[in-house]
């Protein structure tokens, strides 16, 4: 397993993301991106990529608070707020990672995929909302809304989110608007829901925020896990 850390720069701002692949494998096979937590760039994004380098894929998780690590719980919204109402940036930041990962010598640029977790959930989707070459975009208890719902007629390819049942960050009126936004734009999309699982299911550290609504759900993060590689079977095959 080659693992790797690698720094570049949007808007000014030294990212510094996480890059793992099998160099054992020859030849290009599909890519893909991973998208962080709100607090920034841990372990928790980190081994979700290094996994995926276990199934044969080349993976890049990026980095959009810069420094490659997680800023101060009692920084983040100071971070993700100004974000959320600037699809822009949001995309750009993404770009910006995306483009690392696919200057990797064995990333197919036909064959990419783009996951995130929390707002990096949301972030995978405004990068297919902006139109990126993405073949599957996988959201884990990912923020759905966007200020430009009209883009999604420009997503490429299929969409699967995958939601707590008891998250309050993403109450059902947003899930039901996300499903109208897919539906109008004609997306290959599906929604999995999760009963007994609240917000950030897959990262066993999640209780130590101290947020209610927010705890690790292990049966829900194999379950949601399982539900990405079938989508990924169905876009990319073996790999």
């Amino acid at each position: 397993m080659h693992i790797e850390d690698i720094a570049y720069e949007v808007d000014g701002v030294e990212m510094i993301g996480h890059l793992a692949t099998d160099d054992a494998r020859q030849g290009r096979r599909p890519a893909v991106l991973v998208c962080h937590e709100g607090p920034g760039l841990d372990e928790h994004a980190k081994r979700r990529a290094e996994m995926l380098a276990e199934l044969g894929y080349v993976a890049f998780a990026l980095d959009y608070h810069g420094g490659g690590q997680p800023v101060p719980l009692d920084q983040m919204m100071e971070r993700l707020m100004p974000l959320m109402g600037d699809p822009d940036r949001i995309r750009r930041l993404g770009k910006g990672g995306l483009d690392v990962l696919l200057g990797h010598e064995h990333a197919d640029p036909g064959q990419v995929a783009a996951i995130g977790y929390c707002f990096g959930g949301t972030m995978a989707l405004e990068l297919a909302r902006g139109g990126e070459d993405l073949k599957a975009v996988v959201g884990f208890h990912s923020g759905l809304q966007t200020a430009r719902p009209d883009d999604a007629k420009r997503i490429k390819g299929r969409v699967l989110v995958c939601i707590g049942a008891e998250d309050p960050l993403i109450p059902p009126d947003q899930r039901a608007a996300f499903e109208q936004e897919m539906r109008a734009a004609g997306v290959d999309w599906r929604m999995n829901l999760y009963g007994g699982a609240a917000h950030s299911f897959t990262n066993p550290r999640a209780s130590e925020a101290g947020m209610p609504g927010v705890e690790f759900h292990a049966p829900t993060d194999v379950r949601s896990w399982t539900a990405m590689r079938d989508l990924f079977d169905e876009v990319f095959g073996a790999v």
